[in-house]
C-alpha cells in the first residue's frame, strides 16, 4: 500500500510555480482546449478540488497521459494512477538535460509516483521506472494515445479507478502483443463508460430487469441504457442484436456481426457522451478503418 501523509495546511507556505499552473489548467491555456464544446467535457473532467490539509503519497503505480512544457525548465502532467485516478503535477526541472527525472517520463511506461500537495496541482516528488510493459510502435502506439485522450476526457480528477487503471495496463499489453486494435480499443471503451457511470449494463434492460435476449433487437437509450428496440426510436440509435450486447458484456468480440454493431453502439455513446466533441486520435483511427 502506498504511504499517505497529510499535514496541516498552514504550516506550508504557497508554491508560485504550482500556484501558477493550476492557474493555466483553470484558464484553459493549455493545447488542445480551445472548442467550446471541448472546454465543456473538459470542464466536466477537470473539476476543481477544494482546498485541503497537505496530502502526500509515496510509490504509487501510475502512467503519464500527457506532458505540456512549463517555464524553461518544467513540466505540466497529466497522469492516471491506480488508487487516486487522474492527477495534474508539476515535475520541476524535469527539461533539464540531465534530470533523473526526463528518460522516466514517457508515455506508456508503468512508473512509481509520489507526490505532495493540497490543491488541483500537485507536485510531484520522485518518479521511478517500474518496466514491465512491452514497447509499442506504428499502429499500437497509436492506438495508446487514443486510450490516453479517452481517459483525460472522461476521467474526474482525484477519482479513483483501480478496475480501469488494470485494464488500461492490460489493453497497453494486448496492442503491445498486436492484438487487432479495434476490438481491444472496443473492449477498452466499454468499461471506460461503465467505469465511470457513463454507462451501465449491457446485458439487462435496465426499466424491466429482464435479461437480454440474444435473439432481439436491442437499442441503447442514452442516460436509461438497455431496452428492446421500438419503431419510433430515433434512426440515429444503433439497432444490436441481444447477442452482440451479450457478447460486450463478456468481451467477446469473434462474432462479425458482434464487431461490426459494437462499433456502430460505441461510436454513438461516445459522441453523445462526448457532446460532439472530437477525439483526434479516434478520427485518424477511423480513417485508417481501425475502429
Amino acid at each position: 500500500m502506498p504511504d499517505i501523509a497529510r499535514g496541516p495546511a498552514k504550516d506550508r507556505r504557497a508554491d508560485p510555480v504550482v500556484d501558477e499552473a493550476a492557474e493555466l489548467l483553470d484558464s484553459r491555456a493549455l493545447p488542445g482546449m480551445a472548442d467550446a464544446a471541448g472546454r465543456a467535457m473538459m470542464d466536466r473532467a477537470m473539476r476543481i478540488v477544494p482546498a485541503r490539509s497537505e496530502t502526500r503519497v509515496s510509490d504509487q503505480p501510475g502512467f503519464v497521459l500527457h506532458a505540456w512544457p512549463y517555464r524553461e525548465t518544467s513540466l505540466i502532467l497529466d497522469v492516471f494512477t491506480r488508487e487516486h485516478g487522474r492527477l495534474s503535477m508539476v515535475a520541476k526541472g524535469a527539461k533539464r538535460p540531465h534530470s533523473a527525472l526526463r528518460p522516466v517520463l514517457q508515455h506508456f511506461h508503468p512508473i512509481s509516483l509520489s507526490w505532495s500537495g493540497r490543491g488541483e496541482v500537485k507536485t510531484l516528488t520522485r518518479a521511478e521506472w517500474v518496466g514491465g510493459m512491452p514497447p509499442l510502435a506504428g499502429d499500437a502506439l497509436l492506438s495508446a494515445f487514443y486510450l490516453n485522450e479517452l481517459v483525460m476526457r472522461f476521467c474526474p480528477r482525484e477519482d479513483g479507478h483501480p478496475a480501469l487503471f488494470r485494464h488500461y495496463m492490460s489493453t497497453l499489453t494486448r496492442l503491445a502483443h498486436g492484438e487487432a486494435a479495434g476490438l481491444v480499443l472496443r473492449s477498452f471503451e466499454r468499461v471506460l463508460l461503465q467505469e465511470t457511470g457513463f454507462a451501465v449494463a449491457f446485458d439487462q434492460c435496465l426499466s424491466t430487469g429482464e435479461r437480454v435476449q440474444p435473439g432481439l433487437d436491442y437499442v441503447y437509450q442514452p442516460e436509461r441504457g438497455v431496452r428492446r428496440a421500438q419503431p419510433s426510436d430515433p434512426s440515429s440509435w444503433p439497432v444490436v442484436s441481444g447477442q452482440t450486447l451479450l457478447d460486450m458484456s463478456q468481451d467477446d468480440y469473434g462474432r462479425a456481426q458482434t464487431a461490426l454493431q459494437s462499433r456502430a453502439l460505441m461510436r454513438f455513446l461516445l459522441h453523445y457522451y462526448l457532446q460532439g466533441a472530437p477525439l483526434k486520435t479516434r478520427q485518424i483511427l477511423i480513417e485508417l478503418h481501425y475502429l
